[in-house]
């Protein structure tokens, strides 16, 4: 399955476009105000709604999967060369040279 880490700031655009392309499209749907009016925002804020998503969708979607982690380094103290009984320190490799 592939997973996409999204920020805060990300997740509020994306749902900001999707609010103003489904407000025009209920825009254009409804009969609550005077036609010309009606179509003017409506068409306005699905517009707006599907132009901004696109970018944003590309962006999102674009990252793809997460990348592996690196390899530790030495100094990494969570890595498994670094475990308490010491078999695989720096220091003891270099005291047996």
């Amino acid at each position: 399955m592939r997973e996409t880490q999204v920020t805060f700031p990300e997740l509020a655009l994306i749902a900001g476009t999707r609010a103003a392309l489904g407000a025009g499209l209920g825009l254009l749907l409804g009969e609550r105000l005077p036609p010309d009016q009606r179509k003017a925002v409506g068409w306005t804020l699905l517009l707006f709604g599907a132009l901004t998503t696109i970018p944003l969708a590309f962006e999102v979607l674009g990252r793809g999967t997460r990348k592996a982690p690196a390899e530790p380094s030495v100094l990494d103290r969570s890595s498994p060369r670094h475990e308490t009984d010491g078999r695989h320190s720096p220091r003891r490799a270099a005291a047996a040279t």
